[in-house]
C-alpha cells in the first residue's frame, strides 16, 4: 500500500472516501484545501470516480436567505432519498485565515445525519465569492456519493459571478427590499442565473421584485434567442419551508433541459478547461516565483525599467525559457 513521503495513505483515504466515511472525506478536503504536495496524487486518484454529482450553486447579495435556503433544500432533498453534500464558503477571519463557519450554526438539523456532508470553506481573499480549492473539493465528494452538492457562496454582490463556471445550475436568491428594479436590470449577476429565487416572499415588495425580475429577462441576454432555457421565478419563504418544492422541480426542468440539449455536457467541458487553465497558470507562476525564474524575472523588469524592450516581449522571451 503506497503512502506518501508526508505519511498520508492517499489510495487508502480515496477508498474510505468511496465508501462515503465522514473522516475521510473531512480528511482529503483538508488536503485539497490547504494545497498538500500530495494534491496531484488525490487528484489521480478520485479521477475515475467524478462526474457523477449534479452541482447546484447558490448565490446572492448577503441577508437575502441563502443559508436558510440552502437548509431547507438540504431537507427537501434527504426527504426524497438523495445523498447531499454542502460546500460552504465563508468570509475569512482577518486573524486566522480560517472560515467564519456560519453556515455550520444554521444547518445544525443535518450535522448528524450521516446523508449529508456540510463543509465550511474559508474564501482567503478569493474574488467571485468561491474558495480556490472548491473544484477539488466537488471532486471529493462527488467520489463520496453524493447525488447532489449545493455550493452556497460568500455573497459578494453583483460581481458575484465565478459560480456560473462551476455549477451545473445556479440559483440567484434575492429578496424582497435588498435592491430595486435597477439593481435587477443590471448585467453581471441577473445574467448568470438558471433559476431566481424570491425568498422571504411574505414580505411586502415580494410580487415587485418578480415584476422587475420579469422586465430584465424581457429585455433580452443569453437566455432570450431562440430554444434557450428561460430561468424560472420561484417564489419562497425558506424559513417556514415554503416553496422549496417548486425549487427542487425547477432543479430537475433544468437538468432534463441540459440533458435534452447536451448543455450539461458542455458546462462540464468548460469547467474542466478553466481548471486546467488555472493549474497551468498556476504553475507558470510557481516557476516564475523560483530562485531562476526570480532572477530572470528582474532581469526583464530592468530591461523594460531601461526601455530596451517592451513588456509583450519580455513575457515572450521568460514563457519561451519557461
Amino acid at each position: 500500500m503506497a503512502v506518501s513521503r508526508r505519511g498520508t495513505d492517499v489510495a487508502d483515504l480515496v477508498r474510505r472516501t468511496v465508501e462515503a466515511e465522514p473522516r475521510a472525506v473531512a480528511r482529503l478536503i483538508s488536503l485539497v484545501e490547504n494545497d498538500s504536495p500530495v494534491l496531484r496524487e488525490v487528484a489521480a486518484a478520485l479521477a475515475p470516480y467524478g462526474g457523477q454529482a449534479q452541482v447546484v450553486g447558490l448565490t446572492g447579495s448577503p441577508g437575502v436567505g441563502k443559508s436558510t435556503s440552502t437548509n431547507a433544500l438540504v431537507t427537501s432533498l434527504r426527504a426524497a432519498g438523495k445523498r447531499v453534500g454542502v460546500l460552504a464558503v465563508d468570509p475569512s477571519s482577518p486573524f486566522s485565515g480560517g472560515a467564519l463557519l456560519g453556515d455550520r450554526v444554521r444547518m445544525q438539523d443535518h450535522a448528524t445525519d450521516p446523508g449529508v456532508f456540510i463543509r465550511s470553506m474559508a474564501s482567503r481573499g478569493q474574488l467571485g465569492g468561491l474558495s480556490a480549492a472548491v473544484p477539488q473539493a466537488l471532486r471529493v465528494l462527488d467520489a463520496a456519493g453524493c447525488d447532489i452538492v449545493l455550493v452556497e457562496t460568500v455573497g459578494v454582490g453583483q460581481a458575484e459571478v465565478e459560480i456560473a463556471s462551476l455549477a451545473d445550475t445556479t440559483l440567484l436568491v434575492v429578496a424582497p427590499g435588498f435592491g430595486d428594479g435597477i439593481q435587477a436590470a443590471k448585467a453581471g449577476i441577473i445574467e448568470i442565473a438558471d433559476i431566481f429565487v424570491v425568498n422571504k416572499a411574505d414580505r411586502d415588495g415580494a410580487d415587485q421584485v418578480v415584476r422587475d425580475l420579469r422586465y430584465m429577462q424581457s429585455l433580452g441576454g443569453r437566455h432570450s434567442t431562440a430554444g434557450a432555457w428561460r430561468p424560472p421565478i420561484v417564489k419562497t419563504v425558506a424559513a417556514r419551508a415554503e416553496g422549496v418544492d417548486d425549487v427542487i422541480a425547477a432543479l430537475d426542468k433544468h437538468r432534463s433541459w441540459m440533458d435534452e440539449h447536451g448543455e450539461l455536457a458542455r458546462r462540464r467541458r468548460v469547467r474542466a478547461a478553466a481548471e486546467i487553465e488555472a493549474i497551468a497558470l498556476g504553475t507558470v507562476k510557481l516557476r516564475l516565483g523560483g530562485v531562476h525564474g526570480s532572477a530572470a524575472l528582474d532581469a526583464a523588469a530592468a530591461r523594460v525599467v531601461d526601455g530596451d524592450t517592451d513588456p509583450y516581449t519580455a513575457a515572450d522571451e521568460l514563457v519561451a525559457r519557461l
